[in-house]
């Protein structure tokens, strides 16, 4: 929740007395007055004062416009309604009371009285002044009586405004008054008469605003060819940026049609969702583009661009153009080539899965310079940050590229879910994160079915991930009531991408696959180019079941999971009793296990959930198939088949299931010691599972610190890329904690001998005889890659030698030889080795290089030195200069955070220049919060936690749930050390030298 203003909790402000003056009051019956001599004086003194009041009244009725809009501060939360509208198939919605005190702008939602059919968008974008005029024609229809017409602005100056009727009566509606209601970001139109239910009406207004420089609604950005620099323009609508270049109906729920035209001079292009229609030019040297008009769309799907760029083109075998539009020069050296590749794939792959063609004639890529998400799927136009998007393959790493690949894989897919389907409403958002995020990964395996992204990367990047997060005491449920317009940012947030992601897998394998697709078939086929909420997807998968005859309802499995925060830890272990069983338990996974005392209200024992546990038994040699147990009640007992004192128990096979499984002691030492002689009898997946289980599990108290520890003793004979990756991701996490404790080199030392044996099996990517590294599968690069990191990390000599010396052998032949999967770990490495000429050579070919991909990867070495000053000099150099995007000035805090010498400095330079960075971040919520966590993860004493505390008390509010879970972390981190870093330490001396 946002931070309200404490003034106006209570009461009402003095502004509210302007709004209150535009109520429409009804007629007063007139009186009668008998007249006589002594009423006579009255009756003077009467008619004195009417006229009076009535002046003031004409006074302050010609003035109201100009107070309502200088009223615009805080108003109190009372006039937001907390009423939800009734959620159907079209995505029609009932009527709420919005008239009631005849002042629907005071509420959160826009007045269920009006609906948008069409709207006609004329722009005329001025880019020598950064300015843009437009008028707008918008076709509605009456569902309810109403004299008042309310609609999104923001930013905007209304210079006219005409309202007419399809009745026959020619001329427009009169108008009482209009103004603009800032709190909300509405224009109020009230009419002198009601609107009649089903009739249609039009409004025309005419505006004009600035190309803000602030990356939301319609913006400018630049960058340089040839020595000179360009500007462009571009959108950024979603959430509820729409109203900062038109008026409209901003919300998910209020579908219409737009034909858009665009005229600027002729040495720019445009392009919006659809085609050219037609194009005419005048004789000033200015062009008119005329578009398509579009299916039924929500505002903030709705895009376009102003620029200078060119582009390359591809058609699909249904005739639909691709193009990917860039910077000239990008797109002459071929950068664009490899995404507009996959999209062209991507389309066809998902119109096979989802049965559903793809909707538009045309879809463009636009690759901008700077932009506050990696990316924006607006139907037909989706725009990219060019990190995102352009790759050079010469220099482009592995995970470069799959990051990458990713990205587009996941725009595409919300051209289904998201633009043809959208969510009723914001608390709804993961229906279509969720469903992008998790097809990423069955995405990319199309493209690349050896990476195995979804049985093997999505564990490790999805769901070990939130459930970092979602074991917090400060995590919330997946779909969050949205009361405030500060609530709608807030919503979008690594809960809904991930857990959403991570909840439709776990559906997934419960429902099989056809099934799965047999409902989202359904599901878009019902409600495509309208709107649905989480209870029609339920249903519809509940009627695939059915048809199946497996009776399971799927809501009321899912409420648990998405109307609930956090997650259950499920304890398995054996009975004592001969006849088999085992004792199976669910309770609330939260890693402050102090938070369910000091809040019971939130942590009571109502958290349960319908859980799918897979169940396996095994023993040195064999691993029984695998059996479904529907977990509902808080313990349970189930018999398993035979299980004798030798046998170990594994649940959550191949993690498809949301939640942490715990075992008893001796179960845990039975599956290290399996793990320790033939790790490959149990499968990947869950070798990667055990181990991040078992670290967190270690972590919030439920197991010893030497259990993890021992676990990861088995790591020099584990071949798989997997859960090297998951051991690595949590030993990075226990670094952060013990760095600067006196015994790190107990751990270090100790990690290092688990990690070299296979550093020096596995060595350095190979040369071939022309001079150039030979390729290896996908999954034994990533292998040596992962055990490199930890090598060079870790402080190993050989790997920091080998560093050292391609990058002296760079810098002394200017040929660049460091095969691309591992320059990052080189370049990091020889920066904290090397002298300060290093960092000025490496700061140099950042400012030389143009592939997208190095630039990233040079910027973040640069971070990586021990030297204080140039630290210092790099992050002032990030947020002033324009070479930096914005996403990279973010990361470039966050690494100096990482670096074990930056650390303070980072946390102290996030503090100094809090105010800029908020207020260029401010309103896109998600990067704030990436910055918040990337700075303060690391904060592990009582003094720090403190300083966090006073920081946020005086930083004037802002980012509440990002800091509050900054709090928790530290909290935790100072806690770890109170009660555990004695025991972890004291393990270590003992352990074996192995």
């Amino acid at each position: 929740m946002g931070i309200e203003d404490a003034s106006m909790r209570n009461g009402r402000a003095l502004s509210d007395q302007w709004a209150d003056s535009v109520v429409v009051r009804p007629r007063t019956t007139e009186q009668h007055i008998t007249v006589n001599k002594r009423l006579v004086l009255g009756f003077a003194i009467s008619i004195l004062t009417l006229i009076v009041v009535t002046a003031v009244a004409i006074t302050l009725s010609v003035s109201f416009e100009r107070c309502a809009a200088e009223s615009s501060g805080a108003l109190a939360a009372n006039g937001s309604s907390n009423s939800k509208w009734k959620q159907s198939r079209d995505g029609n919605i009932s009527h709420r009371d919005s008239e009631d005190g005849q002042q629907p702008w005071r509420h959160l939602r826009l007045p269920a009285t009006l609906r948008p059919r069409h709207y006609d968008l004329r722009l005329s974008v001025h880019m020598e002044n950064f300015t843009f005029s437009g008028e707008v024609n918008i076709e509605f229809e009456c569902v309810h009586s109403t004299k008042f017409i309310v609609l999104h602005t923001d930013r905007l100056e209304v210079e006219k405004v005409l309202v007419y009727s399809d009745s026959k009566k020619a001329g427009a509606m009169r108008i009482q008054r209009r103004f603009h209601y800032q709190p909300k970001q509405v224009y109020v139109i009230a009419l002198h008469r009601e609107m009649k239910p089903l009739r249609t009406y039009k409004i025309n207004i005419t505006f004009h605003a600035h190309i803000e420089h602030e990356l939301l609604g319609f913006f400018r950005s630049s960058y340089v060819l040839n020595g000179e620099r360009r500007f462009l323009a571009v959108t950024q609508f979603s959430p509820t940026h729409a109203r900062k270049a038109f008026p409209c109906f901003d919300e998910p729920i209020y579908k219409a049609t737009f034909r858009v035209s665009l005229k600027h001079e002729s040495s720019y292009q445009s392009l919006s969702n659809m085609p050219v229609e037609a194009s005419t030019s005048d004789e000033d040297g200015w062009v008119t583009n005329h578009f398509s008009r579009t299916p039924r769309m929500s505002t903030y799907y709705l895009a376009w661009a102003v620029c200078n760029f060119t582009y390359r083109e591809a058609v699909t075998d249904n005739g639909v153009v691709i193009r990917l539009y860039a910077r000239p020069d990008t797109i002459q050296s071929g950068s664009g080539d490899y995404a507009l590749h996959i999209t062209k794939r991507l389309l066809q792959f998902y119109q096979d899965y989802f049965k559903v063609k793809y909707s538009l004639p045309k879809l463009d890529l636009l690759a901008v310079p700077k932009h506050p998400y990696a990316a924006m799927e607006n139907w037909g136009l989706s725009v990219f940050v060019e990190q995102k998007i352009l790759l050079d393959p010469d220099v482009s790493s592995f995970s470069y590229q799959m990051e990458l690949t990713m990205v587009v894989v996941h725009e595409i897919c919300h051209q289904w879910f998201g633009d043809l389907v959208t969510p009723v409403w914001w608390e709804d958002v993961w229906l279509k994160e969720g469903f992008a995020h998790y097809f990423e990964y069955i995405g990319t395996d199309f493209l690349f079915p050896k990476w195995n992204m979804e049985k093997q990367r999505f564990l490790t990047d999805v769901l070990h991930e939130v459930m970092l997060l979602d074991g917090l005491a400060s995590s919330h449920p997946i779909s969050q009531e949205v009361f405030e317009a500060t609530d709608i940012d807030r919503v979008f947030d690594w809960i809904a991408y991930k857990k959403g992601a991570a909840l439709m897998r776990m559906l997934a394998n419960v429902m099989g696959q056809p099934l799965f697709q047999r409902g989202l078939n359904d599901y878009l086929m019902t409600h495509m180019y309208g709107n649905a909420a989480r209870d029609d997807l339920w249903n519809k998968f509940s009627e695939a079941m059915q048809r199946e005859g497996k009776d399971i309802n799927i809501t009321q499995v899912m409420d648990r999971w998405t109307l609930q925060m956090g997650y259950p830890v499920v304890t398995i272990s054996k009975n004592d009793s001969l006849d088999n069983s085992v004792k199976i338990s669910q309770e609330h996974f939260v890693y402050d296990t102090d938070a369910k005392i000091q809040n019971p209200e939130l942590f009571n024992n109502s958290f349960q959930w319908q859980i799918p546990l897979t169940l396996a038994v095994g023993n040195s040699s064999h691993i029984s198939t695998e059996t479904i147990i529907w977990v509902s009640n808080k313990t349970e007992t189930h018999r398993v088949g035979h299980v004798d004192g030798e046998m170990w128990l594994l649940g959550n096979i191949n993690q498809t299931g949301y939640f942490r499984v715990n075992y008893d002691l001796h179960n845990w030492r039975l599956l290290i010691q399996q793990l320790m002689t033939n790790p490959m009898i149990i499968s990947v997946g869950n070798r990667a599972g055990l181990i991040d289980d078992v670290f967190n599990l270690a972590r919030a108290g439920y197991l010893p610190q030497n259990v993890p520890l021992q676990m990861i003793s088995y790591l020099s004979q584990e071949t798989e890329f997997l859960p090297w990756h998951a051991a690595s991701r949590a030993l990075y996490q226990l670094d952060k904690l013990l760095d600067r404790t006196e015994d790190h080199s107990l751990f270090s030392d100790y990690v290092l001998r688990q990690v070299e044996p296979k550093y020096h099996k596995l060595g350095w990517p190979a040369a071939s005889p022309d001079g150039s590294f030979m390729q290896v599968a996908y999954q034994a690069e990533e292998l040596q890659r992962e055990v490199m990191m930890l090598a060079c990390s870790f402080g190993n000599k050989h790997c920091h030698r080998q560093a050292v010396s391609l990058i002296s052998d760079w810098i002394s032949s200017n040929k660049n030889r460091i095969p691309p999967n591992v320059r990052d770990i080189v370049y990091c490495t020889g920066v904290s080795l090397m002298d300060e000429d290093v960092w000025e050579f490496i700061w140099m070919k950042f400012h030389s290089s143009t592939a997208i991909s190095e630039k990233k990867v040079l910027l973040e070495a640069l971070t990586c030195s021990d030297n204080i000053f140039l630290l210092n000099r790099l992050l002032n150099l990030s947020l002033t200069s324009d070479l930096v995007p914005d996403q990279d000035v973010i990361d470039v805090i966050i690494h100096v955070g990482r670096n074990p010498l930056g650390r303070h400095l980072a946390w102290r330079y996030f503090r100094e220049k809090w105010d800029i960075l908020n207020s260029r971040y401010g309103e896109a919520l998600f990067m704030n919060s990436k910055l918040i966590s990337g700075v303060t993860e690391f904060l592990n004493t009582e003094a720090e936690l403190n300083e966090l505390k006073e920081f946020i008390l005086t930083s004037g509010g802002g980012s509440a749930s990002a800091f509050a879970r900054a709090v928790e972390i530290v909290q935790a981190n100072v806690k770890w050390h109170i009660l555990f870093q004695q025991q972890f330490y004291r393990w270590l001396r003992k352990a074996p030298d192995g």
